[in-house]
């Protein structure tokens, strides 16, 4: 589908990032004029921006910061008519040992963005919340009216951003949308995630599959669909609206795990790894979108699992110098 964003002034931030970098890719293919806020670092990377095309790079404009510098961001968003604000600290385990750094960043970083676009006038923010803020389903599928519930750190950080996102909306009237994702996977995704441990332990030709617990059930969406799903949000009559993206399947991870075996033509033990589990009472034990929302508003999933697994594989047997699969990555 072809989207009304040819020639906007667009900015996005953790666009270095895993899903960051894909929207950047789609946002250039659409015609917006990107403007990419990344992680300033001394070596001058722009993290998966590296990766993208030449032809995608050179209609970019790099943007090094910081989310937790308020001025910082405020510059970045200046003259721009839209912003994707996906900057976070996302690893679940890490957010254990390092909460202070999850409040800075993702409660901090959101406020700041949200000032700067109340500031600037932008025409609309997306948000980008995550499924890890309902916490285990009271019940099933979930919909956005289910609890909030702060089983990590990382949890509670995003509940606050969401909450700061929807406050500014009902305080001030600023144009938010808050996107909330379940799940995504694709190329790209680091080893932190479950579906590219599996994938690289596999092709690696470990003896042995490493995992945390085989029991949890997730709503896997392909990072194409997810990307999808928030630039249609921008181009939708929703402020103040919080949407949930996903794809109303739902698997284990044991039985995504055979899945992967299968597509990689692999079939080894299952070795259940201790450090790889989360504290009992913070394990998410299952999370199962109910997609009717963003459905009513034009935006369903187009890949499967299968498919999206497929190209996934492809890109990692392609990329496995990426991946040091014999380390947990936290």
């Amino acid at each position: 589908m072809k989207l009304d964003i040819s020639g906007r002034s667009v900015l996005v931030t953790g666009s270095d990032g895993f899903i960051g970098s894909h929207l950047v890719e789609r946002l250039v293919r659409e015609g917006a004029r990107v403007r990419c806020f990344v992680l300033y670092n001394s070596l001058g990377t722009k993290g998966w921006l590296d990766s993208c095309s030449e032809e995608v790079v050179a209609e970019l404009e790099i943007f090094p910061g910081d989310v937790r510098d308020a001025r910082r961001v405020s510059e970045a968003v200046k003259e721009q008519d839209l912003v994707f604000h996906l900057a976070s600290l996302i690893a679940i385990p890490y957010s254990y040992i390092a909460p202070e750094s999850y409040v800075q960043t993702n409660i901090g970083g959101a406020l700041n963005v949200l000032n700067a676009c109340r500031d600037h006038g932008v025409s609309k923010l997306i948000h980008t919340s995550t499924s890890e803020v309902y916490g285990t389903a009271v019940y099933t599928p979930i919909d956005e009216s289910h609890p909030l519930q702060a089983q990590s750190p990382y949890s509670a950080s995003k509940i606050g951003a969401d909450m700061l996102a929807r406050s500014y909306h009902d305080s001030f009237g600023l144009p938010v949308v808050i996107a909330r994702p379940f799940n995504t996977y694709g190329p790209r995704q680091s080893a932190r995630s479950v579906i590219p441990t599996i994938i690289s332990q596999l092709l690696s030709g470990a003896e042995f599959l490493r995992l945390g617990s085989l029991l949890p059930i997730r709503d896997f969406n392909f990072v194409a669909d997810t990307v999808a799903g928030l630039l249609h949000l921008s181009t939708v009559e929703a402020c103040g609206e919080v949407i949930n993206l996903g794809s109303g399947r739902e698997i284990a991870i044991g039985e995504l795990a055979r899945m992967i075996m299968s597509l990689v033509d692999r079939e080894v033990e299952i070795v259940m790894d201790e450090d790889r589990l989360r504290p009992e009472a913070s394990e998410v034990d299952r999370l199962l979108c109910d997609g009717s929302k963003a459905r009513q508003f034009g935006w369903e999933p187009l890949y499967s699992l299968e498919q999206g697994l497929g190209e996934t594989v492809l890109w990692m047997r392609e990329n496995t110098g990426r991946y040091e699969p014999d380390l947990y990555a936290v």
